[in-house]
């Protein structure tokens, strides 16, 4: 059971009630960590518009949810897994893929990289040595990508511990356990 209430749809103020609707206009539904978020609008909003932002990015919309799924797993949070896992699924994203990248695995070497890259900074918080920097630039990681990484770990940290304190019922497909 979730630790804080949720925001109906139905009866929703005004600035929840249209970013209720762009959410269900996108995934056919608003997820409940969105029920739960619109407690306050403010963020809500700043969430969606990170969100948004990060379609801009030069980083694949697929190697950022590979990125999301490999965040999510270090973060123990199993709504973000279960829900990345149902978007890289729709996405194309094959599952064993889904899988590698849970483990901060890929069979390309640049991705691979990235998704250990990411794994470090949640496990160290930030504190990543130069060498593993040098070692991601090796693999032919721009500046700009370090700094979507970063971006990208940020925001789906965000949402893991937001899933994680509030323990919001998963409403996706379970994400299978790891072996």
């Amino acid at each position: 059971m979730s630790r804080i209430s949720s925001v109906a749809q139905e009866g929703a103020a005004a600035p929840v009630k249209e970013l209720y609707a762009q959410i269900q206009k996108k995934m056919g539904k608003v997820p409940n960590i969105f029920l739960h978020m619109a407690n306050s609008p403010q963020v809500l909003t700043a969430f969606m518009k990170l969100n948004e932002l990060t379609e801009q990015l030069s980083l694949s919309r697929n190697l950022q949810a590979l990125i999301a799924l490999d965040v999510s797993e270090a973060n123990h949070c199993n709504y973000c897994l279960s829900a990345h896992s149902a978007i890289a699924k729709h996405m194309g994203i094959q599952e064993q893929d889904v899988l590698r990248a849970r483990k901060a695995e890929n069979p390309d070497a640049k991705t691979a990289a990235i998704l250990r890259f990411a794994r470090s900074i949640v496990e160290k918080r930030g504190q990543v040595s130069d060498s593993e920097v040098a070692q991601l630039k090796a693999q032919g990681v721009s500046d700009r990508e370090v700094a979507e990484i970063v971006l990208l770990v940020v925001l789906s940290t965000f949402t893991n511990y937001f899933n994680n304190v509030v323990k919001t019922e998963i409403d996706f497909p379970p994400a299978p356990k790891l072996a």
